[in-house]
């Protein structure tokens, strides 16, 4: 959840998997929100919508969903507790195009036995897409879940996998 309000800001702008609120604290993306997100948080009252302050965020979602960019470079503040941050920063070292299990993923971590753990903080990960959760998949091939639904995952893990991404 953010912290106090008065620094929060905030905008909505369109996907090709439905629209993405963004949230920022001092500079530092907070929050990437699917619309119907599992686990979703929302602007905190008193938190100022600001598109301009997104514009350099947007575009590099623009150039990820049009197959342009693999990665992203956007100053990011995942807040949460020290093993959900290990979770989220193990995610981002998975590559385009890649998937891994959740035991791959609780093994990076150090503890090889914490599968359902690591998929509790998959689940809380606050800045989706940037912080790549869906590259994560059962050990058995299936999806597994996603706070933004089965849909979302197929369609970016799809975008990911075709030819000229």
């Amino acid at each position: 959840m953010p912290e106090p309000t008065a620094s929060v800001l905030f905008t909505t702008v369109d996907s090709p998997i439905g629209p993405l609120t963004l949230m920022a604290r001092d500079g530092n993306l907070t929050h990437l929100v699917m619309q119907d997100q599992a686990h979703a948080t929302t602007a905190p009252a008193g938190s100022t919508r600001d598109d301009d302050a997104f514009t350099g965020v947007a575009a590099q979602l623009d150039e990820y969903f049009a197959g342009e960019r693999t990665t992203f470079d956007v100053p990011m503040r995942l807040d949460g507790t020290d093993f959900q941050r290990r979770v989220w920063t193990e995610l981002c070292g998975i590559p385009y195009g890649e998937t891994i299990s959740y035991g791959e993923l609780a093994r990076r971590v150090g503890n090889p036995k914490a599968s359902r753990a690591v998929g509790l903080a998959n689940g809380r990960n606050p800045i989706a897409v940037i912080v790549p959760c869906h590259r994560v998949i059962a050990a058995d091939g299936s999806l597994g879940g996603y706070g933004g639904g089965t849909d979302r995952k197929v369609h970016l893990l799809e975008l990911e996998r075709s030819p000229g991404s």
